[in-house]
């Protein structure tokens, strides 16, 4: 389902940094997420929910 907030994402595995490209423009890295918190990321209904719940609270962000 595309979601209203997130227009794309890259996972780099070797490194553990999920890059989210926001509808905004505005793009993130998130550090230290492992495989399995991506899996379900992408597995996610709602990636904007998924992401609000599961990666913000948890992982550190910079902005790019």
């Amino acid at each position: 389902m595309p979601s209203s907030v997130i227009r794309k994402y890259f996972y780099k595995p070797e490194l553990q940094i999920l890059t989210i490209v926001y509808v905004s423009g505005a793009v993130y890295d998130y550090l230290d997420v492992p495989q399995e918190v991506f899996d379900d990321f992408r597995a996610a209904f709602s990636k904007g929910t998924y992401l609000n719940k599961n990666i913000k609270p948890f992982f550190k962000y910079k902005k790019v």
